[in-house]
C-alpha cells in the first residue's frame, strides 16, 4: 500500500489530468501562415513532393495549379486531409441568360475531391433573385434557387439557408468534375420591381462554391451582385485529399508505394478513393516521412502526465513509477505502488496528509460544483429548446390525444445513443434540409433520424403543428414519422427506416445492375400517386408536398414506394385554394406556374409527380447536360415529343415492349396532361391514382386511351413511322 498522503497526492494529480484532459500534439494548432517554406509533405515543390501533390510558388505563396489556372493556397491539413484555396465565382448571369460552365474544374487524375463534409466542407451557393443554380456530376446532383419579395427586403442572417436572395446546397460526395447551370428567369422580373434595392437590374446572379463555415450572408451582398457588375470576389473552397485510389488492405499489399511510415496508422477516405494516414497515438507530426512522427513527451506538459516530477516518458506514453524507487519500478499511469516493510510515516507525512486532505477535499468540491453548474447549464439550455420549439405546445397535443398519441418526443440523449453520437459511419444520406442518420433504438428498431439545417423561428407554431399533422397520417405508402426530439437548436425528426434506397437510385444509377419491369414501375408509380392523393384529399389537413421527386420516394426490401422528405412541406386550410410562400423546390421538377406566381397549389406536386412518370418511361434524369440545348430539360422535351407524335424515339425500348404501344400511350397521356403549364388543366392526384390503378388491374387487357376527344393523335401515331426523325435522344 502507498502510505497515505502519497495515495491522496497521486489522486489529485489524476483528478487534475481529468480535469484538464487529454495531452494533444500542437502540431496543426501553429498559428504561423502557409507558407512555401512550411508546406508539409506530401506536398512541395516539383521533385520534392508525392505525385500529383505538386504546387507551386508565387513569391512566398504556394499556390495550386489546375489546368491553365493557378490558385492560392490559403492551408494544408494532414491531420483532417484537406486543402483550401482561394476561387471565384463558378458562374454569373443577367437578363435571363444563362451562362454553362463546363469543366471549370476539373479533378479527374488528381489526389482532389471537393469536399462535401458536413462540418468543413462546401456549399453551391447562389445570390440573386428568381435564379437557379444547377450543378451535375457524375455522382449526382444539386440544386437551388434564390428568390426574393417585393414586400421584404433582402436580411442578415450568417448561413443564407431560407433567407431572401440567397440559397445554400450541399454537394453530391466523391465530386471530382461537374456542368453546372446558372440561370436568371426575366418573366419575373416585373415582380420584383418595388425592390428596396437602387439601380438594380432585376435577373442578375451569382454562383459559388464556398467553405459554410467561412461564409456570412449580409444584404448588402445582393445589390453588388444585381448590378450586373461582374465581380472578382474571392471565396475560400475545400478539397479533401488522399494517396492513391486503394483502400488501405490494397496499398499494404506493396510496402514500397505504401504512404504511411512508422509509427502511424491508415485509415481510408471518406470522400472518393485513397487513403490517408495518421501519426499513432502517442506521437505527432507527419506520417507520411521516415521518422516523421515524433514521440509526445507527456512529462514535459503538466497537463498531460499525473505524475509530475517522477513521470518517465516511454514510446507513446509515459509511466509514474512509485517515489520511493530509485530506479522507478515499471509502474504505469494509475497502477498502485506498493509500501516498503516496516515503513512508519513520519510527522512531516502527517502533516502532508492533514494538508492535502483539506486541499482534496476542496479540489473535489470545486470539480463537483464545476461540473453540477455545467450539468444545469445543459439542461437549461434544452429546456430553452424545447420551449422554443413548442414542446409545450407538442405536449399538449400528445395529452389531448390520450393513449392515441402516435407521435413520441425522443430525448436528445437517446438519438445521440441511438447514432453513436451522430457518427460519420451512421450518415444515410445529405439533402437540401438536412443530413439523415442511421439509429437503433433500445428496441432495436432502426429508424432514419433527420438532423435539419435550419428553422425558421417566426414560424415554430406552424413547424410543430406541420409535425403533429404528419404523425397522424397513416398510410402504407407515406414514410411514418415516429417522433422528434426538441432538445437541440434545430428539432430533429425520427422516421422509420426504409432500407432499400430511393427509385433515382435504382432507374438512374450507375452502379445498380437490376433493370426494373414495367410492372414494378407501374406498381411503384400507382402507389406514389395514392399517397400524394391521401395527402391532398383525405389526411385531416391537406398537405402539399413542394418537393416530390424520384430521390424521394424510397423503396423497401419488396420494391413498396415510400414517399418522404417533408422537409418542404405546407398544410393548406380546407377554406384556401393556395397558400403564398418563397419558391421552394428542386431544379427539373419545379411546377413553372408556382416558380412564376409563388402561389404554391396542389397541382404543383401533380407536376412534379409528371415528371417522375416521364423517369419511368424513359430513364432518362429530369435535367441533363448530356443532352442537347432543347432536350436538357426532360418535361420540356417530353412534351415536345409527344406533341410531335415521337415518343417512341424517347421511351426506354424495354417499356415498349413489356407495356405495349396502347399502355404505354396511356401513361404517357397521363403525364403529358400532368405537365400542362397551367395548373387548371392538370388533373388532380386522385384522377392520376385513378387512372394508373385502373391500369394496374387491367394491364393484360387491351384499354382505349381514356378522354380520346382530348387526344388528337392515337397510340399508332406516336412512333418514327410519323415523320420522326430517326435519331438518338441524347
Amino acid at each position: 500500500m502507498i502510505s497515505g498522503p502519497l495515495l491522496i497526492l497521486e489522486l489529485l494529480l489524476l483528478l487534475a489530468a481529468a480535469s484538464f484532459g487529454t495531452y494533444t500534439s500542437g502540431a496543426e494548432n501553429s498559428s504561423s501562415p502557409l507558407t512555401c517554406a512550411n508546406v508539409p509533405y506530401p506536398f512541395g515543390l516539383s521533385g520534392k513532393a508525392m505525385k500529383g501533390f505538386e504546387i507551386g510558388c508565387n513569391g512566398t505563396s504556394p499556390i495550386l495549379q489546375l489546368g491553365n489556372d493557378t490558385y492560392k493556397i490559403e492551408d494544408i491539413s494532414l491531420l483532417q486531409g484537406n486543402l483550401s484555396i482561394y476561387v471565384g465565382a463558378i458562374g454569373q448571369s443577367c437578363e435571363g441568360n444563362f451562362k454553362q460552365e463546363s469543366g471549370w474544374i476539373d479533378l479527374k487524375g488528381t489526389p482532389y475531391t471537393i469536399s462535401d463534409t458536413e462540418s468543413s466542407g462546401n456549399m453551391l451557393t447562389i445570390i440573386g433573385c428568381a435564379a437557379e443554380v444547377l450543378l451535375q456530376g457524375p455522382s449526382g446532383t444539386s440544386s437551388c434557387a434564390a428568390f426574393c419579395d417585393s414586400t421584404v427586403d433582402a436580411l442578415n442572417g450568417g448561413s443564407c439557408l431560407d433567407l431572401l436572395g440567397c440559397c445554400q446546397a450541399s454537394i453530391p460526395k466523391g465530386l471530382k468534375s461537374f456542368n453546372m447551370l446558372l440561370e436568371s428567369v426575366a418573366d419575373v422580373r416585373s415582380k420584383y420591381r418595388t425592390i428596396n434595392i437602387s439601380n438594380v437590374r432585376i435577373g442578375c446572379s451569382r454562383a459559388f462554391f464556398v467553405k459554410e463555415s467561412k461564409f456570412t450572408y449580409s444584404m448588402e451582398m445582393l445589390p453588388d451582385v444585381m448590378s450586373g457588375i461582374f465581380s472578382h470576389d474571392l471565396y475560400l473552397m475545400v478539397f479533401d485529399w488522399a494517396i492513391g485510389n486503394k483502400t488501405c488492405e490494397e496499398a499494404r499489399r506493396n510496402m514500397e508505394t505504401y504512404a504511411c511510415r512508422n509509427n502511424s496508422y491508415c485509415y481510408n477516405s471518406t470522400n472518393g478513393f485513397g487513403y490517408r494516414c495518421n501519426c499513432s497515438q502517442g506521437y505527432y507530426g507527419n506520417p507520411y516521412i521516415e521518422n516523421g512522427c515524433t514521440d509526445i513527451n507527456e512529462c514535459e506538459d503538466p497537463e498531460g502526465n499525473p505524475c509530475v516530477g517522477r513521470c518517465i516518458n516511454e514510446p507513446g506514453s509515459f509511466s509514474c513509477p512509485c517515489p520511493h524507487n530509485k530506479h522507478g519500478d515499471g509502474r504505469k499511469q494509475g497502477s498502485g505502488c506498493t509500501k516498503k516493510e516496516n515503513e512508519t510515516p513520519s510527522s512531516l507525512d502527517v502533516a502532508l496528509g492533514v494538508g492535502l486532505s483539506v486541499s482534496f477535499i476542496l479540489v473535489i468540491g470545486s470539480l463537483l460544483s464545476y461540473w453540477v453548474s455545467k450539468k444545469r447549464k445543459l439542461i437549461k439550455m434544452k429546456e430553452k429548446f424545447f420551449q422554443q420549439n413548442g414542446g409545450l405546445f407538442l405536449q399538449q397535443q400528445n395529452l389531448s390525444q390520450g393513449s392515441n398519441a402516435a407521435l413520441k418526443i425522443f430525448s436528445l440523449k437517446e438519438l445521440e445513443k441511438a447514432t453513436n453520437n451522430f457518427s460519420e459511419n451512421q450518415i444515410l444520406g445529405h439533402g437540401g434540409y438536412g443530413t439523415v442518420f442511421k439509429g437503433v433504438l433500445p428496441s432495436q428498431n432502426v429508424v432514419a433520424i433527420k438532423k435539419p439545417k435550419f428553422v425558421d423561428q417566426s414560424q415554430i407554431e406552424q413547424f410543430i403543428n406541420e409535425i403533429f399533422i404528419l404523425s397522424q397520417i397513416n398510410h402504407r405508402n407515406v414514410v411514418r414519422l415516429l417522433g422528434c426530439c426538441l432538445e437541440t437548436q434545430v428539432p430533429l425528426l425520427v422516421y422509420e427506416f426504409i432500407s432499400n434506397g430511393t427509385l433515382f437510385h435504382h432507374i438512374h444509377g450507375e452502379s445498380h445492375d437490376y433493370s426494373m419491369p414495367w410492372k414494378v414501375r407501374l406498381r411503384i408509380a400507382t402507389e406514389a400517386a395514392e399517397a400524394l392523393a391521401y395527402l391532398h384529399s383525405t389526411a385531416s389537413v391537406p398537405i402539399i408536398h413542394r418537393d416530390i421527386k424520384s430521390a424521394n420516394i424510397l423503396l423497401d426490401e419488396n420494391y413498396t414506394a415510400k414517399v418522404s422528405d417533408f422537409g418542404a412541406s405546407r398544410s393548406v386550410p380546407f377554406d384556401q385554394t393556395h397558400v403564398t410562400t418563397l419558391v421552394q423546390g428542386t431544379f427539373g421538377y419545379l411546377d413553372p406556374e408556382y416558380f412564376h406566381t409563388s402561389k404554391l397549389t396542389e397541382k404543383s406536386d401533380v407536376y412534379s409527380f409528371g415528371v417522375v412518370l416521364v423517369e419511368l418511361l424513359t430513364r432518362e434524369i429530369p435535367v441533363s447536360f448530356a443532352r442537347s440545348e432543347d432536350q436538357r430539360n426532360l418535361a420540356t422535351y417530353f412534351t415536345l415529343m409527344f406533341d410531335e407524335q415521337c415518343l417512341l424515339q424517347l421511351v426506354e425500348p424495354q417499356i415498349v415492349e413489356e407495356a405495349g404501344i396502347e399502355q404505354l400511350f396511356i401513361v404517357a397521356q397521363l403525364a403529358r396532361r400532368c405537365l400542362n403549364l397551367k395548373g387548371e388543366e392538370r388533373p388532380t392526384m386522385k384522377e392520376v391514382s385513378m387512372e394508373l390503378e385502373g391500369l394496374r388491374r387491367f394491364h393484360k387487357q387491351q384499354l382505349a386511351p381514356q378522354n380520346l376527344d382530348e387526344v388528337e393523335h392515337l397510340p399508332g401515331e406516336i412512333g418514327p413511322s410519323n415523320g420522326c426523325a430517326e435519331e438518338e435522344s441524347g
